[in-house]
């Protein structure tokens, strides 16, 4: 099974996305975890080589099964962990091998090309708080299937009794 970390920069209203040139398509940077990584160690890392920037305030927001189906059987199957940070520090690469990193409105989520897992897994790092699950059910030719999805919101207890 194929480890894979991403991670998606909220600042000022944006998030920082790279349009890959193979379908065009928008992700948060990220890629495959090497062995012995943590999986925030390899969201930091692929995002560092991906931007040539760091990464500050990171934290996990999405753990998510994907499912690459064909005629009903599995084909193959990933673990997606998405982290989201709140500021991103360094001078950031314009192109690199892997597409082009862009700035857009957190709103442009909802319409940019992406899969269709990546939009609901983004939008919610991007726009609630807690921790989402998932299963996303693909074709080969990433088409979604369908989706399973939950989400849990930790519960701080305070000395005062109030959140």
């Amino acid at each position: 099974m194929q480890r894979i970390a991403n991670l998606l920069v909220i600042e000022n209203g944006q998030v920082l996305l790279l349009k890959k040139p193979r379908r065009d398509w928008y992700v948060a940077p990220g890629g495959k975890m090497e062995a012995g990584e943590s999986i925030i160690e390899a969201a930091v890392r692929e995002f560092k080589e991906e931007t040539n920037a760091t990464p500050i305030g990171t934290h996990l927001k999405g753990v998510y099964t994907m499912m690459i189906q064909e005629h009903e059987k599995t084909v193959d199957e990933w673990m997606l962990f998405t982290f989201a940070a709140n500021r991103v520090i360094g001078e950031l690469f314009q192109e690199t091998t892997e597409g082009l990193l862009e700035w857009h409105p957190v709103e442009a989520l909802a319409s940019l090309p992406m899969a269709e897992g990546d939009r609901t897994n983004l939008q919610f790092a991007a726009n609630q708080q807690g921790v989402q699950y998932g299963t996303f059910y693909y074709t080969p030719e990433f088409q979604l299937i369908k989706e399973t999805i939950q989400s849990s919101i930790e519960e701080v207890n305070h000395p005062n009794g109030k959140a």
